[in-house]
């Protein structure tokens, strides 16, 4: 696996190494994901702060705005076991370059993990990694602890 910088603030020299489990988990999951329209894979693999191993895969729907990202997936499974914080993620998806998360996916993310988890994003096409913080995927993030209470 070949490490790629996407960006200017991410050199490849920078990246972290993708634990070869996640990196397992992910790639499983991806090769299951329900995508007849876009044809664009995304498996994830969440490691929680306890330890275990969570998957998903986005699932698409023929009504477009009800599908699901994999992200959303995995956080879901790994918050239905009990587990309510990310420790490190790895996301593998088609094409030549890493596709990082989305957007929302990046909030997601931000909700159960803090700003110094990694997330590797992975092309299963050519094994190109990019390796990034929560807090470089989503800076200036929105978090549970800006709200009261």
């Amino acid at each position: 696996w070949e490490h790629v910088a996407m960006t200017t603030s991410t050199p490849p020299e920078r990246a972290a190494e993708v634990p070869a489990d996640l990196l397992a988990a992910a790639t499983e999951a991806h090769t299951r994901a329900y995508c007849p329209y876009s044809h664009y894979r995304v498996g994830v693999a969440l490691r929680t702060a306890g330890g275990a191993v969570v998957t998903g895969c986005n699932v698409e729907n023929a009504a477009f705005p009800l599908g699901s990202c994999a992200e959303a997936g995995a956080i879901a499974a790994m918050v239905s076991a009990g587990e309510l914080e990310i420790a490190e993620a790895v996301v593998v998806t088609d094409g030549d370059l890493p596709g990082t998360p989305c957007g929302g996916c990046r909030q997601r993310l931000r909700e159960f993990a803090g700003p110094e988890v990694m997330v590797h994003s992975v092309s299963a096409t050519t094994g190109a990694v990019v390796s990034l913080s929560v807090a470089e995927l989503l800076p200036a993030s929105f978090g549970p602890e800006r709200l009261p209470g």
